[in-house]
């Protein structure tokens, strides 16, 4: 049940940061303001990390495969993609085509067992959900 209140919480931090990250942006450029919430984003990483555990940073070159460490790299890719979506959608349609999106790249992951994630059999009613998602993106657009 917790998983269940952190992905809400974190849906609503999504969809509250793209909003602040677009503002900000219209007064420092793209990655301007980019970098400063990477920037601060490790700052708070960094405190959290002293403050809680200090895990061995070195434990980083274990890591295997080594494109697993690109987080960070599509982390500004997204920063870029949601100001850019939300700048020309709105907030509302854009956090919509973003959620519906990651559902569908996310089921796809589990499909096709990608990235060490274990794989899934195919579930009609996961993608009957998908469906009613994308007529739910229809309907929202409909003006």
């Amino acid at each position: 049940m917790i998983g269940f209140f952190i992905a809400l919480l974190s849906g609503a931090l999504m969809s509250v940061q793209g909003v602040f990250n677009t503002q900000v942006t219209k007064t420092t450029g793209m990655w301007v303001g980019n970098a400063w919430v990477q920037l601060t984003a490790f700052l708070v990483c960094a405190v959290a990390w002293f403050v809680t555990g200090r895990e061995s940073i070195a434990a980083i070159g274990k890591v295997d495969p080594k494109y697993m460490l690109l987080g960070g790299v599509i982390g500004a890719g997204i920063t870029w993609t949601v100001i850019k979506s939300m700048a020309a959608l709105g907030p509302a349609k854009a956090a919509l085509l973003i959620v519906i999106a990651q559902l569908i790249v996310a089921y796809v992951i589990e499909l096709m067992g990608l990235f060490g994630v274990e794989k899934e059999p195919l579930d009609w009613k996961k993608i009957g959900g998908l469906v009613l998602a994308l007529i739910g993106i229809a309907i929202f657009q409909w003006e």
